[in-house]
């Protein structure tokens, strides 16, 4: 099976692409030089002659904060450009994967949301991620939808390599303990991709590690991994956080019943992955 990947420079994109090659399938890593995704010529040329059977996009402007001065930047990737692929997609008839985001809800309550709950987003980038969900389910016949949360990867920045920074550095942390969900290990989600997409079980799914935390007590785990059991973590509601230009979900946990309804394997404890995370990368 041949997939075009979008965002090959990201965490998820470099770990999907590695996962495909395991596998022997053939991968079509794509990033902005190879593929604008705001290009709408540029996407039919490239994924039209890449000959493939389908395309995992990754590919997204995930700055939430920034997101709320650059709202036309942010939509001209998460929403055209989505929208972009969706057409081409659904010209050549062949499946699209998008990944998503626990943003398009409203964060609020404390339910696990599920796939198909209704989306109220809380700020700029949840809403773009939003009208690019909805641009898929528009055009695509043969569409997944794969909402994540709190991603952490080998291949750029993320909460995990900012914990062990600010540590080694300071000796301290201060992080919120009222936004509550579930961390998604790239190497671990990248392998349920790659089995969802060689199936035809369309959809909107969510997938992230197993077991809930909040940030605070994720940031204590890390440090507690990493024999760093020095570093003080001081836990703060997010009323008392210095504030961040973008509204935050209190409630981030979602559901991944319809994983196992379908068949899927569901991804590791996030414990398990975090602890498997820090013997990858050096710090």
């Amino acid at each position: 099976m041949r997939i075009l990947v979008t965002g090959v420079k990201g965490q998820l994109g470099h770990d999907v692409v590695n996962e495909m090659v395991k596998r022997g399938l053939e991968p079509v890593g794509v990033d902005l030089e190879e593929m604008d995704i705001t290009d709408a010529g540029a996407c039919r040329r490239v994924i039209t002659e890449s000959k493939v059977d389908a395309v995992i996009h990754c590919a997204a402007y995930t700055a939430v904060d920034a997101a709320e001065d650059n709202v036309d930047v942010c939509r001209k990737v998460n929403a055209d450009g989505t929208r972009n692929i969706a057409e081409v997609c659904r010209d050549l008839d062949i499946k699209m994967m998008y990944i998503s985001t626990d943003y398009v809800f409203d964060g609020q309550g404390t339910r696990p949301w599920e796939p198909d709950d209704e989306r109220h987003p809380l700020n700029v980038y949840g809403q773009t991620k939003y009208e690019g969900e909805l641009a898929v389910e528009e055009l695509v016949k043969k569409f997944f939808i794969v909402r994540i949360a709190w991603v952490f990867g080998v291949n750029g920045k993320n909460f995990i390599k900012t914990m062990l920074r600010i540590g080694k550095e300071r000796g301290a942390a201060t992080v919120v303990d009222d936004q509550i969900g579930s961390p998604t290990y790239t190497y671990d989600l990248a392998r349920l991709l790659v089995d969802m997409i060689q199936t035809e079980k369309y959809g909107r799914y969510h997938a992230t590690n197993e077991g809930l935390c909040s940030w605070y007590e994720f940031a204590c785990e890390i440090f507690r991994q990493a024999g760093m059991d020095e570093v003080k973590v001081t836990p703060v509601p997010t009323s008392g956080y210095p504030a961040s230009k973008a509204k935050r979900p209190m409630n981030s946990r979602i559901s991944k019943e319809k994983l196992t309804e379908n068949g899927f394997e569901r991804l590791p404890d996030w414990k398990d992955a975090v602890g498997r995370y820090l013997k990858e990368i050096t710090w």
